[in-house]
């Protein structure tokens, strides 16, 4: 496709809005996704470690009987 100048290839045809909307969505999830990973992957260690805690002092508790 070829543009006469940047404001038409901004409008993109009357398309732009849909098109640029579409980029923008695209970019948003792109950036949130290593983001909600790596924020669920801290959480869950947290929660495992949590529990081998209560697992490893039930387990003492239950020696000591």
């Amino acid at each position: 496709m070829y543009w006469n100048s940047f404001s038409e290839f901004l409008a993109m045809g009357t398309h732009g809005i849909y098109v640029w909307g579409s980029v923008g969505v695209m970019a948003l999830l792109m950036v949130l996704e290593p983001v909600l990973l790596v924020r669920g992957q801290k959480s869950l260690v947290a929660r495992l470690k949590r529990q081998f805690r209560a697992e490893k002092t039930e387990r003492s508790t239950q020696s000591q009987r």
